[in-house]
């Protein structure tokens, strides 16, 4: 199923709720609830996130020297005991073509490079004369992950090794990839080289890099030549000081969204997440129900994709609404121009333009996204023609639903939002 990136992309990930760990099952009932209750609003991707072929991997961490399950030709393959349905050479067919079955796109993690154990066992590359000692550069290696060695791009081994491995994901049905340790630093070669074997293997598969920490916009030309999607962080926990962090990154980098190219502040910590984590026990997020939409409000302005990932089947009822407001979701896909208009110390003020109007609209909405980043309520006075808005219009904070009198203040919770439409009337 082709995943639509001329509107940021909607899904889950495995990561944040199951680590390394996730099983068959547990990527299927997050599926199955995400077709019966969020693929109306837009939800459609769904996620296996790091090692799925590594059978003994576990939370909080990842073993020395992994004993990853590799095909002939040095390619990974699902661990058997962990998905059941990859047996007899089918890999990830079998589970894609569930996912398929329910509507939604397929998608799985693979780090930068070639697994070491290929190149100790010096597998062959399929299709050619060399093998993954030839591709693998041994001196570049992930600093936090023992899997993969980097390739050496000055040798055509390291093409073919991508190459075959990204023609295995095409024959199993899969729509996006997540390339991880491809940003932090800047692998071009890599990134570019990615890009040409997903181009080879004759599927449309979306490309999403990651981490993206200390990514810099001089990076942009070539990020959207080769990907889809960029991360423009590290990992984003449930935590009041990652979401604020991201303000300054999304500030930076929304005046660059554009289709078919985004940049991505990270998954949703939400809901029911830490099942088996790389950080943290068991439990719900930890996030506010007033940072939890401000985290959602500012993705929505910025036009971050949104990959969440809480345990769906167990999220909670106010969660799931966050996630399937209609209003606040419409500026995600159809608005334009959203930009930071200003920051006061702790009072920040976002505005974006709708593509298209409301029924009986006259033209299309403007939306204000007024934050509070303190840590005590704020009264804020929010002027329309501040995003340049003149003439009668009517003002609706989306996350309530009220109609407010903008000329009264507008009492804003601790590191909480006020999300503004104002509709233009005659």
């Amino acid at each position: 199923m082709q995943v639509d990136t001329t509107t940021p992309p909607m899904g889950w990930n495995s990561w944040d709720c199951y680590g390394p760990s996730v099983t068959e099952d547990e990527v299927l009932a997050n599926a199955e609830f995400m077709a019966a209750h969020l693929l109306t609003f837009g939800w459609n991707v769904v996620v296996v996130d790091i090692q799925w072929y590594e059978p003994t991997a576990r939370a909080g961490g990842y073993n020395d020297d992994p004993p990853v399950e590799l095909d002939a030709f040095g390619r990974q393959v699902p661990a058997l005991n962990r998905f059941g349905s990859a047996a007899d050479g089918a890999g990830f067919g079998p589970l894609a073509a569930r996912v398929h079955d329910l509507g939604l796109s397929f998608g799985l993690h693979i780090m930068r490079g070639i697994p070491r154990r290929a190149v100790e066992l010096d597998l062959p590359i399929l299709g050619t004369e060399w093998t993954a000692a030839d591709a693998a550069d041994t001196g570049s290696v992930c600093p936090w992950n023992p899997d993969n060695f980097g390739l050496n791009h000055d040798h055509p081994a390291a093409q073919a090794y991508y190459d075959s491995q990204v023609a295995q994901f095409a024959d199993w049905g899969v729509d996006f990839i997540k390339a991880d340790d491809m940003l932090a630093p800047f692998h071009d070669a890599e990134i570019a080289a990615y890009a040409e074997a997903i181009r080879r293997s004759g599927r449309p598969i979306v490309l999403s890099l990651s981490p993206g920490t200390g990514l810099d916009t001089a990076h942009l030309d070539h990020l959207r030549d080769n990907a889809a999607m960029w991360r423009i962080s590290d990992d984003l926990w449930d935590r009041w000081e990652d979401v604020h962090d991201q303000f300054e990154r999304l500030a930076r980098w929304a005046p660059t969204q554009r289709p078919g190219g985004w940049a991505d502040a990270d998954m949703l910590p939400l809901g029911r997440i830490g099942i088996r984590a790389e950080r943290g026990q068991d439990r719900p997020s930890r996030l506010t129900p007033d940072e939890a939409r401000t985290l959602m409000t500012l993705w929505v302005m910025g036009r971050s994709p949104l990959m969440f990932g809480g345990d769906l089947p167990s999220t909670d009822a106010d969660t799931l609404a966050l996630l399937t407001n209609p209003a606040v979701l419409e500026i995600l896909k159809h608005s334009d121009g959203g930009a930071q208009v200003s920051r006061d110390g702790d009072a920040v003020l976002w505005s974006a333009r709708a593509t298209r109007p409301a029924a009986a609209a006259p033209a299309p909405a403007t939306y204000l996204a007024a934050f509070h980043l303190g840590d005590q309520a704020s009264s804020a006075v929010v002027r329309p023609d501040a995003a340049g808005v003149r003439g009668p219009h009517t003002a609706t904070d989306l996350w309530s639903g009220e109609v407010l009198d903008l000329a009264e203040p507008l009492i804003i919770p601790p590191h909480g939002v006020r999300l503004v439409r104002l509709d233009p009337h005659h």
